[in-house]
């Protein structure tokens, strides 16, 4: 497959994660009445992998995510070359979906921008529940790092085969259970960056953190899964 077509499916899967997750915590998590709520968003978020990793992981292997990409290549599943195309992939396909989520949400009159942030990621004043920085950056590091382990585990040869969509969408709604309360959930640079150059102001200053703490945890999820659990080379 060519690299243009890898990158293209990149740039649609990661444009479905950010919309389709940031959609649902924005247009539908309060929603009077029938909103989703934080389980919905959780479960919007693990759906959208889930569809994209079934629909294009065989085209681009479905990262979806700059943490995913170098987290691969820690783990020896993915090319160095290959990772500056991905990650620019993945990055314009979340600021469309950004962008996009913007417009339709300034369609209703209640929406305000200041007010709903477009789920953008943050620390401190800029956290659901108000948590520190230093809280911020371990469970962005640990659940990354969790998030390559079961990712590089589900796609092993010796796992069950056609599984590795459903263990890895069901790990992402995990992820966001445990964490939307202290950092809306990040573990994705390129789902950060998009919402955050819409909104702009404190998420925009505090989007540093959601590149660093995800690209230190995926190397680390990548580095353990390989050093731990990989066949050791045959001998010739």
């Amino acid at each position: 497959m060519t690299i243009g077509r890898r990158m293209a499916a990149e740039v649609i899967g990661t444009f479905w994660l950010v919309f389709g997750g940031c959609g649902s915590a924005v247009l539908a998590a309060a929603f009077p009445e029938v909103g989703i709520g934080l389980l919905g968003v959780a479960l919007a978020f693990g759906l959208t992998v889930l569809t994209m990793a079934f629909a294009l992981g065989h085209v681009s292997g479905g990262h979806f995510n700059p943490a995913v990409t170098l987290g691969l290549w820690a783990g020896s599943r993915f090319p160095a070359r290959d990772i500056p195309y991905y990650v620019v992939a993945q990055v314009i396909g979340a600021i469309a979906a950004a962008y996009l989520l913007f417009c339709i949400a300034s369609g209703s009159p209640d929406f305000d921008l200041a007010t709903n942030g477009l789920a953008a990621n943050g620390f401190g004043a800029g956290s659901p529940g108000g948590y520190s920085l230093a809280a911020s950056l371990i469970i962005e590091i640990v659940l990354t790092a969790g998030f390559l382990m079961v990712i590089l585990g589900a796609t092993d040869v010796r796992a069950p085969a056609g599984f590795a969509p459903i263990a890895i969408g069901l790990a992402l709604t995990l992820i966001h259970l445990i964490s939307i309360p202290v950092t809306n959930t990040s573990v994705n640079p390129a789902r950060s960056t998009g919402p955050a150059l819409v909104v702009g102001g404190l998420a925009l200053q505090q989007l540093w953190l959601f590149w660093v703490a995800p690209l230190i945890g995926g190397a680390i999820g990548g580095g353990l899964y390989r050093a731990l659990f990989s066949e050791p080379p045959r001998p010739m």
